[in-house]
């Protein structure tokens, strides 16, 4: 049997010295160290309370983000399409009808985006699919594969 000096038990567990530090009182008298003024100098904006600054504030000095040119216009009437190429399409089963949400359920496109349907690679299939936008030579190709193209609202 093991010496009961050898035994170690949680009472015995300690954190590393100086690695525990109180945290610094302020303002509670000068024989602290950081009384008085607590810490804050003398007088002056930074010393009162409620002092902020916001988070750009240079000093005074025209701030970066003034500064830098600006340049173009995003339009926040601006409409996205997700591409999704013919030969990602040759998935579906032969004469399936493919919308945005059959799309979604293969994970092909992700939320609730509009889709417009691309020409490269090549369809093996017919297929009827609804899309918001198709490209003219991925139209010319699913019509040759004898499928349709319909544009949704």
């Amino acid at each position: 049997m093991k010496d009961r000096a050898e035994i170690l038990t949680i009472t015995d567990l300690a954190p590393n010295r100086g690695a525990k530090r109180n945290r610094k009182r302020i303002g509670r008298g000068v024989g602290s160290g950081v009384g008085k003024t607590s810490g804050k100098g003398e007088k002056g904006q930074k010393a009162r309370a409620g002092y902020s600054v916001p988070d750009a504030f240079e000093g005074g000095q025209m701030p970066l983000i003034r500064r830098t040119p600006k340049r173009g216009f995003n339009s926040p009437f601006r409409v996205e399409y997700k591409g999704i190429n013919l030969c990602h399409l040759n998935q579906f089963e032969d004469g399936e009808t493919i919308d945005p949400m059959s799309l979604f359920n293969k994970g092909l496109i992700d939320g609730r985006k509009r889709v417009k349907v691309l020409a490269k690679g090549t369809l093996e299939k017919k297929l009827t699919i609804k899309a918001h936008a198709f490209s003219k030579a991925a139209k010319a190709a699913i019509e040759a594969k004898g499928g349709t193209a319909e544009i949704l609202p």
